[in-house]
Formats: C-alpha cells, structure tokens, sequence
C-alpha cells in the first residue's frame, strides 16, 4: 500500500475570486467586484515588477558603465570590448540566464503549491549544473580571438577582444551563482533586498572603473576586472541575505544531497527555457558580429553596439513587467488558480503596452542627447540617432513580446516559445537582414529592419498561442510538476531509511 502522503492529493482546487470579464457582468456588485480585484492585482504586479525593474536595470548598468568608460579611450577600445562582451553574453551568459530562468517555473509552482522545500532544493541543483556548464563555456572564452578570426572579424577588434574575454571569465561563475539567485527571490517576491544589493553594488562599480580603467592605467581590460569584482560582491550579499534572513526559513532548509538528483527534472524546464530566450538574445548579438563584415567596420559596430545598449536598458522595464507575469502565472498555477493566471495576463500586457509606448517617445524626443552618454565621437552620435527610429519600434514590439515570453516562462511552455522564436528570428529576422543590408546595401539599418520583421512575426506567433492556452490544462500539468518532484525527494529519502535499516553498518563505513 502506498504511504498517504502519496495518495492524497497535492493541491486542493480552490474557487477563484477572478470576474467574468464578458460585457454580460454589467452588475453593479460585480463592477465593485473587478475593482476590487483590479486594485489587488496590480498593487501585487507593482510590488514585484517595480523593484525588479529597478533590479534589472542596475545589474544592467554595470555592463552600460562599464562601456561608457571605455568608449572614451577610443573607437578600437570600444569595438573591441563591445565584440568580447556580445560573445561572451551569447556564449554564455545568457546561457546562464536562460537556464536559471526555467525556475521560474519549477519554483514558481512549487512556491505557488506549499511546497516550500522543494523551491531550495531546485536553487542548489540550477547552481550546480551551471558551475558545471561553466567550465567548458570558460575554455571557449579563452580561446576567443581565433574564432573571431575564423568567422571574418578585423584582427585588430579580435585580439582586443580575446584579451577582454578572458578576464571576463570570473564574471561567467559569478552569473552561475547570481542568476539562481535572483529567480530564487523573484518567485517568493523577496525583490526589495535585490535592489538594494544591486544599488550598493553599482555604487561600488563606477568610482571602481574609473580607478581601474583610468587612474591605474589598466585601460580597456580594466572593465572585464571590475565586472567580476562586481557581480561576485553581488552574489554574497545575495547569499548572506539568504542564509540570514527568517524570510527564507521554509524555502532554504541548507545544503542537500538531493540537489545533485534527479537532474533531468531541472534540464527538461531549463534547455527549452535557455532556447527561448537564447535565441532571441543571439539575433541581437549577431547584429554586432555582422556589422564587423561591414565597410568601416569600426563605425558600424560602434554605433550598433550604441543603439543595442539602449534598446536593452529599455527593455529591462518590460523584462520586470514579464518577471511579474512569470511569478504571478506561475505561483496561481501551482495553486490551482487558472482564472486567476489568465486575469494577471490581461492586466500586464495592457501594463506594457503603456510602457512600450512610453519608451518609444522618450526615444524619438532624445535622439540627438542620449548617444553622447556612450561616445563622443560626432560620427557615431550622427549615425546613431539616425537609428533611434528603428529603435522607438524595437521598444514597442519589447513590450508585447517580452511580457508573452514571460507568460511563457510561468505556464512552462518554454518549448514552444523555443520554436516560435528560432521561427521568427532564424527563419525570418535574419536572412532579411542581410539581405537588406549586404545586397541592397543598406548597411545597419538594414540589420535593424529584419529584427524588426521577425519581431512581428514573433509577437503573432505569441499572441496567438496565448489566446489559445486552456488554463485548467496548465494548472494540472503545473500539480504533476511539482507532484512528481515530491515523489522523487520522498522515495530516494524512503531508499535511505530503508538501506541503513536494513544495513545500519554501512552509515559506519561511511
């Protein structure tokens, strides 16, 4: 007979207090009703989204400061250190990112179901299959400049950016450990702390870069050196605050050897989460590399590496709008809330669209500022804010796609949103890009104009998968998710009980 813990159910279905949004609620007690949820909703969206933008926005900033300082060494500095950091970001460290962010649906669920020790147990396996993943990652960076070479980079740019990279490679294993870090608090909305870290954090990084890069004299390179002082200083207050704090008493209980079981559960959410947003992250990183194949290659790669830092610190505001979908979507699945998941949806993609909107005004009425932050150079500023047009699209496409993609993350369909976005990228945004820019000779903007196309392709694509998604399908496969997992945790620990009962001299041997 089985134990009855395993038999009962893990949730208990609970009744959603989410209206009925047909225009056939048109009662007053009702109206009162949506209020009130509407209220609710957003105060919660708010309390997560708010410090986690702010969050993305300074971890952000570490690498945008970091290019600032070495944008006034000169055009070569800049080009070489944007080459070394577009590589390393696709190697790498939006491998990271997009491997850790597949707990936003493991956590994210087992957080959502009570199942607060499982939430632990999953940080301290993605942490250490990324120090693993690390190893090989850290080789390829090492060796950086031949692959430059071997794929038509200007040997000038290659070399600098071999050098860079490889002190880069503490900030790789400082992300295998910050990335979990950050997914852990996010889906128990502990955000306020992260923000706090990262803004004491980034106090430290800029008076740091400019004794590194300018008063010691160690130029270019010195900015790969402060990134991993940086983000290591990030990890420990993190972790402190982890291992310190009563908030975390249920979902950190210490080290477990469990953590190094059952690695597939993790790989399963993970890969496809890392293809989603991998994938998109490379189109953007190859802009960068195919700009190096231009004529003048130094202007093309720095004014593109301009606009791509903008685009992205724009697209942190809707990357804390999708980490708020994520955790919200997430945690009332593993609750058994589906009405309540699709309501929160609604609510953030209108959130966004504001905010896209918002972002592409901004753009367009700064044109001719915001590129002197990033160079001095007149040609470079001329030439990037002939692009912000481009960039204002960008900003608007971010806004739906990014929050879908966080829909995508809560409800664990990473892998169709994988394929949609090799679809719409590789498919589509990529070749016409090239075409555009190598054959009608259109150069970067060119480039830009096929990110564009496969960012309409890829916001259909989305939309329409969403607008299809049965609810209550999701919030059973998210109780079979978490289900299982407490399966294993609890037959590997009957295992044990059952080997030292039966053999209790081999805890002696031990």
């Amino acid at each position: 007979m089985e134990p009855e813990s395993l038999t009962q159910p893990l949730l208990k279905r609970e009744e959603t207090h989410v209206l009925d949004f047909s225009h056939e609620s048109n009662s007053k007690g009702k109206d009162d009703e949506f209020r009130k949820w509407l209220a609710e909703e957003l105060s919660e969206q708010f309390r997560i989204a708010g410090p986690m933008i702010l969050v993305n926005l300074l971890q952000f900033s570490l690498n945008v400061t970091s290019l600032m300082f070495v944008g006034h060494l000169g055009e070569l500095e800049l080009s070489s250190s944007q080459i070394a950091f577009t590589t390393a970001q696709a190697t790498g460290l939006n491998v990271m990112m997009g491997l850790a962010s597949g707990l936003e649906t493991l956590c994210g669920q087992a957080y959502g179901a009570k199942e607060y020790r499982l939430t632990g147990i999953f940080l301290q396996r993605a942490v250490v299959v990324l120090i693993i993943i690390s190893i090989p990652i850290s080789l390829v960076w090492w060796n950086m400049g031949p692959i430059l070479l071997f794929i038509g980079q200007d040997p000038a740019i290659s070399d600098g950016a071999q050098e860079f990279s490889r002190f880069l490679i503490p900030t790789l294993f400082a992300t295998a450990f910050l990335q979990p870090l950050v997914k852990f608090l996010q889906i128990q909305s502990a955000v306020k702390a992260m923000a706090m870290f990262s803004a004491i954090t980034l106090a430290i990084h800029v008076p740091l870069c400019y004794l590194v890069i300018y008063h010691l004299g160690v130029g270019f390179r010195g900015a790969a050196i402060v990134s991993g002082i940086s983000q290591w200083i990030n990890v420990l207050f993190l972790a402190s605050y982890v291992k310190s704090s009563t908030t975390f008493s249920k979902t950190w209980t210490g080290f477990s050897k469990v953590a190094f079981q059952d690695a597939y559960l993790f790989f399963r959410t993970a890969v496809p989460a890392a293809v989603m947003i991998c994938s998109e992250f490379w189109c953007f990183d190859l802009l960068i590399l195919f700009s190096g194949l231009l004529p003048n290659p130094e202007l093309e790669t720095s004014s593109l590496s301009i606009g791509l830092n903008t685009i992205e610190l724009a697209y942190m505001i809707i990357y804390g709008l999708s980490s708020a979908a994520s955790t919200r979507v997430a945690n009332k699945l593993g609750a058994g809330l589906p009405s309540d998941a699709k309501a929160a949806v609604k609510l953030t993609m209108s959130v966004a669209l504001v905010e896209g909107f918002t972002a592409a005004i901004l753009l367009l009425s700064l044109r001719n500022i915001f590129p002197y932050l990033f160079s001095s150079e007149p040609v470079v500023v001329s030439y990037v804010s002939s692009m912000v047009p481009f960039l204002a699209v960008i900003a608007v496409m971010d806004c739906c796609q990014g929050t879908l993609s966080g829909v995508a993350r809560g409800c664990g369909w990473q892998d169709l949103g994988a394929y949609t976005n090799l679809c719409a990228f590789y498919g589509i945004g990529i070749p016409l890009g090239l075409l555009l820019s190598f054959h009608f000779h259109l150069h970067g903007y060119g480039l830009w104009g096929g990110i564009i196309a496969g960012q309409v392709v890829q916001t259909f694509l989305l939309s329409s998968i969403t607008c299809t998604l049965n609810w209550q399908n999701l919030a059973d496969e998210a109780a079979e998710r978490v289900h299982g997992a407490k399966d294993k945790q609890q037959q590997d620990g009957a295992r044990k009980k059952t080997i030292i009962t039966e053999n209790p001299s081999s805890m002696l041997l031990k």
